[in-house]
């Protein structure tokens, strides 16, 4: 994984104040790879409330504000599950475990 463990804390620190406690991040694409360069930051975001688009401009502006990088943020909507490419990318996505 290429993110330090700031950046990790960070990120979720961000996404649960925001969203809330109970928020799941998922980190997929190249920054999972020990091996490639570059890249923005991929995060696949599971809440047990539908999140409006307006909040969800709001957190994506917040991690990139955070991060000083890119982000692409993907939220699972919980009365709909993961559309296809969610489930695509989840297979391989890295949970971005922290302490509460």
């Amino acid at each position: 994984m290429r993110l330090t463990v700031e950046q990790r804390e960070r990120i979720v620190r961000t996404v649960r104040d925001q969203i809330g406690r109970d928020s799941t991040v998922l980190l997929y694409g190249s920054r999972t790879r020990a091996d490639s360069r570059g890249g923005d930051v991929d995060l696949l975001i599971r809440s047990s409330r539908a999140i409006d688009a307006t909040e969800q401009a709001r957190l994506h502006g917040r991690l990139e504000q955070e991060l000083s990088l890119p982000v692409d943020v993907s939220f699972i909507d919980p009365s709909r599950g993961m559309n296809r490419f969610q489930r695509l990318v989840a297979a391989e996505a890295v949970p971005l475990d922290v302490s509460p």
